[in-house]
């Protein structure tokens, strides 16, 4: 890994986590259940499921919004902006920056997100469609703008000199965030951002991908011979990112470095991923980062478990490494799929792994397809001295975002 090879530029660093998941929200809970190889799985609970002869999902199931809500009335957030607000919440106490402290400092704040609010639009569509008007929450066309997830972050924290963006680029809107994140902060633009992703569970995607016929019937099983497709899932996931001058200032613990990352928008096809544009992608990460593929140590892989997108990524990661792939791995085996959360979930995955020293399972594994072939640690987390993580996000539309992220020091 040669750094005297790029320009110089403020080294960034990772000093909170904070996610809410289907296997365990905190950073420690998280950790502990992908060491375990945790199932997320279950029956739907969040809307009405009859007839759907596949309905299954990784729904947060413990989740109280006012255990870390302390400002805003929950109740008046839809289910998605809880938990980007709650998510946040927990970042920045797990950096040990208290809300004042950030005042006083410049900062930003993005999340990536594939629907918002979904859930008010679905209400209110329905109502409408069926003329029952009566009733209808006049919060909800307030609550459905996507701009709220960070808009209501900013509001929570009273952060009112902040920038805050929300970044709709579907399944890959958490990476693009950090990366968001990232950029702002070597630039020095601003001292702390506050990035992530955020998704709930929505009857529109999962209907939208049941009619893709992707569903899987009962569980996610990526690489595997035998996978049928995704679990839809929810989820948040924040990183706090400062320059490492900062972190060290204030002696804050680092769980991580971000190197750096890449986008590519490959314009193949709606929904089919293209190889060549998703191996441009990693090439521009690892040119961005400066690092050599030879210096990866783990790929947290888009790994959705769908036939046709497991088969074109390894492709891509293979036009670029060749044919010694390292351990190439995706929770979404754990978690589902949880659309514009994904990538900061599998972020935050990478960032404990570098630190405690384990590389996370993919589960629900029989047997490796033999077209992919690669080592996706079957069933079982095993421990390892990782220095280089990439983590991989691709889009429908072609979307692709990779972030690379080093074990510090």
């Amino acid at each position: 890994m040669d750094r005297t090879a790029r320009p110089p530029r403020r080294r960034v660093v990772v000093t909170g986590l904070g996610v809410i998941s289907s296997i365990g929200t905190g950073p420690g809970a998280f950790a502990r259940s992908l060491r375990e190889g945790r199932s997320g799985a279950r029956p739907i609970g969040a809307f009405e499921t009859a007839g759907f002869e596949r309905a299954n999902g990784c729904e947060v199931v413990d989740f109280d919004p006012s255990a870390s809500i302390e400002r805003l009335d929950h109740r008046q957030l839809g289910r998605a902006t809880q938990l980007a607000v709650s998510g946040a919440r927990l970042a920045l106490a797990d950096a040990g920056i208290a809300p004042d402290e950030l005042r006083a400092r410049s900062a930003l704040i993005s999340v990536g997100t594939t629907s918002g609010e979904t859930r008010d639009v679905e209400l209110a569509t329905q109502r409408q469609a069926t003329g029952v008007a009566d009733g209808l929450d006049a919060g909800s066309a307030h609550r459905a703008a996507s701009s709220r997830l960070s808009a209501d972050i900013a509001r929570e924290l009273e952060l009112t000199r902040v920038e805050a963006m929300t970044i709709p680029t579907a399944c890959a809107a958490g990476n693009y965030a950090i990366g968001y994140g990232f950029d702002a902060v070597t630039s020095g633009e601003v001292e702390v951002a506050l990035c992530g992703g955020v998704e709930a569970m929505v009857r529109t995607l999962f209907v939208a991908f049941y009619r893709l016929g992707t569903i899987a019937p009962d569980v996610c099983r990526p690489f595997d011979r035998r996978r049928k497709g995704i679990l839809t899932g929810e989820g948040s996931a924040f990183l706090v990112l400062e320059t490492l001058d900062s972190a060290l200032a204030r002696g804050a613990r680092i769980h991580a470095e971000v190197l750096g990352y890449g986008l590519s928008c490959d314009s193949h096809h709606p929904v089919a991923p293209d190889r060549d544009g998703v191996a441009r992608c990693i090439a521009r990460a690892h040119a961005n980062a400066g690092v050599e593929p030879d210096d990866v140590d783990l790929i947290s892989a888009h790994g959705t478990g769908t036939p046709t997108n497991d088969v074109t990524e390894v492709a891509a990661i293979r036009q670029v490494f060749g044919d010694d792939l390292p351990p190439t791995v995706s929770v979404k085996s754990m978690l589902g799929h949880t659309m514009g959360a994904a990538g900061a979930l599998a972020a935050v995955a990478c960032v404990l792994a570098l630190g405690e020293g384990f590389i996370p399972p993919t589960i629900n594994h029989t047997e490796t397809d033999p077209e992919i072939d690669v080592d996706c640690v079957p069933n079982q987390a095993r421990p390892a001295s990782l220095r280089v993580a990439q983590n991989n996000a691709l889009a429908f539309g072609g979307n692709n975002a990779v972030v690379v992220l080093g074990r510090y020091p």
